[in-house]
């Protein structure tokens, strides 16, 4: 049962393209072959009274990331770069990059949607989504007949 939908292309079929990549080329390749900057993984519990979204975001400091409420839609965005170049000394090999991301989640109705509360902590930001108090579910004895 899906709680949250993620908006965005459906890019489980590139996942074996991505592996492909990464085995022929090396670690990252497949990612950039086929999405460009990546994609921050996500997990999503759903708890008696709320809803937890924790993103994974290594690199960023908490200024890179916003947070915003679009109607029900509940959007991520990431951007840093790296510091200026340094014309020190010769670089053998350069992999730090300007890195952006984007993502969007659409709320259930029971999300109170004015109460979220995010945090962040060694690379992983964490959003609490609470549920109305009148949607939270209510045990109940069914009889059998």
């Amino acid at each position: 049962m899906a709680i949250m939908k993620y908006q965005g292309p459906d890019d489980e079929m590139l996942i074996p393209v991505e592996r492909l990549a990464n085995e022929l080329f090396g670690h990252g390749w497949g990612h950039m072959l086929t999405k460009g900057d990546a994609v921050p993984r996500v997990n999503i519990v759903e708890r008696k009274a709320d809803y937890q979204l924790e993103m994974q975001v290594p690199g960023f400091n908490k200024k890179d990331l916003t947070v915003q409420m679009h109607g029900d839609t509940l959007t991520v965005r990431g951007e840093h770069a790296t510091d200026a170049r340094k014309e020190e000394g010769r670089y053998t090999r350069r992999e730090f990059h300007h890195a952006s991301f984007e993502r969007s989640f659409v709320l259930p109705n029971s999300a109170d949607q004015g109460k979220v509360v995010a945090d962040y902590a060694n690379g992983v930001l964490t959003l609490t989504i609470p549920k109305h108090g009148e949607s939270k579910p209510k045990a109940r004895q069914i009889s059998i007949k």
